[in-house]
């Protein structure tokens, strides 16, 4: 018999629980565990000492909504956060958590229009999720009234301190009723918040999670600002100028899991997925391949992740920004374990910068900015593991028959020669640049196009298709009007192949090789 903490035995509802298994929650943290029967058995205060990525979000959200009156005409409760980024994620948190219950929340923050606000607040809302200086306009405007909540949970009370919000909270429990319940969490708890909980909370109970480096200094953790056109092609220069690549990569929806290890397998990668609508047989099946080291590129939704524990992960990649702090210590937390080191990589356009600069903040953490691997840099780390190999292969015992073979190849053509043919033969795939299509840095203007522009592009065909140059060029010359000349840097590969051609005829190309509901049978080479 087990004596795990599940959701089940929290105290929560049926309701809640079938939403906590639809977001793919599996099994509470310490803080849930902590905090969810406190709030549900009675209407103690509470400070909880708990570290961002943690899960206080649930832990106050789940609690809450099993005590909302979804019938009720007047806002219930008030969580007051230091940003406004954060009050979207709190109000998104607790809408995907409700269920069916009926239960409105609202996020309230500056920068929004207020008018919009003011829409929003009149439709019976029974939770605000708000920034200090937002929920004080609209108690001066009389468009907001508090004296009737029954919670108040002040979140990241620490941050509002760093931040100058302290007076602000004050002024805002003052508009309060004093018989409400008041929650107060905070990664630290500064002798200024044990001064406000003092003055206003009365007596209230500490739950203290124990403190844990929640990013170690075995993960190295940087980011990359790409176009989102450009992901893909980064994503593969980063698996191939690393020996041994060993990664988990995250993707925000099944459509994009699905076309990035779709696009990866064609490449020739040894890639799988996960994501809510495979079956249990399909994951764990997935799964073992990956333990097994079968596959050694998994992408994945968050909630298709959740639960898995692999060992030995070289890189997390973050293919799409993660929706929240979080989210993003809980997904590059599976790399840099056991005292071995990991790199966390994230990819952002370049108007998501603000959001990882948040992430950055609230997770405590430092990412820094990187340069994307060049295609010389990748070809000669793939040299120096092909010289390393040989190597390896000289130090052990050679069967004779090759050195009789090697004896009479010499008898023919130069030493020198030989082995240079002998290389040209087994690694001119691998070691060709032109596999790797063209990176454009962010921030540039973009060109005007000129008849000298060119496109490399990516033929879904290779030779197990039987297909060679003259196959191919004739292939595309029957859809496209171009001339032979105008087809250049032919590279064919078991299974797909890659061509350069003048921009104008690209875009020809494409279209004409597009089938409705099929994947197309050409595509750019840096999608």
């Amino acid at each position: 018999m087990t004596n795990k903490k599940t959701f089940q035995n929290l105290g929560l509802s049926a309701t809640v629980l079938e939403a906590i298994n639809k977001k793919g929650f599996e099994e509470p943290t310490s803080i849930q565990i902590m905090t969810i029967p406190v709030m549900l058995q009675g209407d103690t205060n509470i400070i909880s000492q708990a570290q961002t990525g943690t899960g206080k979000t649930a832990a106050f959200g789940l609690p809450l909504l099993e005590m909302i009156n979804p019938k009720s005409k007047t806002v219930q409760a008030l969580i007051l956060v230091p940003t406004r980024e954060l009050a979207i994620q709190v109000s998104e948190e607790i809408s995907s958590l409700k269920g069916e219950t009926g239960i409105k929340s609202v996020p309230i923050y500056g920068g929004q229009s207020i008018v919009q606000q003011l829409r929003r607040l009149k439709k019976n809302v029974h939770i605000v999720v708000g920034t200090p200086g937002r929920i004080i306009d609209h108690l001066k405007r009389k468009t907001l009234k508090l004296e009737k909540i029954e919670h108040l949970i002040i979140d990241e009370a620490d941050e509002m301190l760093n931040m100058g919000f302290i007076e602000d909270v004050e002024t805002i429990m003052k508009h309060t009723n004093t018989d409400k319940r008041t929650l107060l969490f905070s990664a630290t708890i500064p002798n200024k918040i044990k001064e406000l909980a003092r003055k206003y909370m009365g007596d209230y109970q500490l739950i203290k999670v124990k403190q844990e480096r929640l990013t170690t200094n075995l993960i190295e953790q940087i980011y990359f600002e790409v176009k989102a056109s450009d992901k893909f092609e980064v994503l593969c220069r980063i698996i191939d100028i690393k020996d041994n690549f060993y990664g988990l990569v995250f993707c925000r929806t099944k459509i994009d899991v699905d076309a990035v290890a779709t696009h990866l397998i064609d490449r020739g990668y040894d890639a799988g997925a996960i994501h809510g609508d495979f079956s249990q047989m399909q994951r764990e099946k997935t799964l073992e391949n990956f333990k097994k080291q079968k596959i050694n590129i998994l992408i994945a939704t968050d909630v298709a992740a959740r639960g898995i524990d692999v060992m030995n992960l070289t890189h997390v990649i973050n293919y799409s920004l993660p929706e929240n702090p979080e989210s993003y210590v809980h997904r590059i937390g599976r790399t840099g374990r056991a005292g071995q080191e990991g790199v966390a990589i994230t990819f952002i356009t370049p108007s998501e910068y603000k959001r990882l600069m948040f992430i950055q903040r609230i997770a405590k953490t430092d990412i820094k900015k990187s340069k994307v691997p060049k295609v010389q840099d990748i070809i000669n780390a793939k040299k120096k593991k092909i010289h390393d190999e040989l190597n390896a292969v000289l130090d052990n015992e050679i069967d004779i028959k090759y050195y009789n073979w090697a004896e009479r190849l010499m008898q023919e053509k130069n030493p020198p020669d030989i082995l240079a043919a002998i290389l040209n033969y087994c690694f001119e795939e691998q070691l060709n640049p032109n596999a790797y299509g063209e990176i454009q840095e962010v921030g540039r203007r973009k060109k005007q196009l000129d008849k000298k522009g060119k496109a490399r592009l990516f033929v879904a065909l290779g030779k197990k298709d039987q297909i060679n140059a003259k196959k191919l060029v004739n292939l595309i010359r029957g859809k496209v009007s171009i001339e032979n000349r105008d087809i250049s840097d032919i590279l064919i590969m078991d299974k797909f192949s890659f061509i350069t051609v003048p921009f104008e005829k690209a875009e020809q190309i494409l279209i004409s090789f597009k089938k409705k509901g099929k994947r197309p049978l050409i595509t750019h080479a840096k999608k």
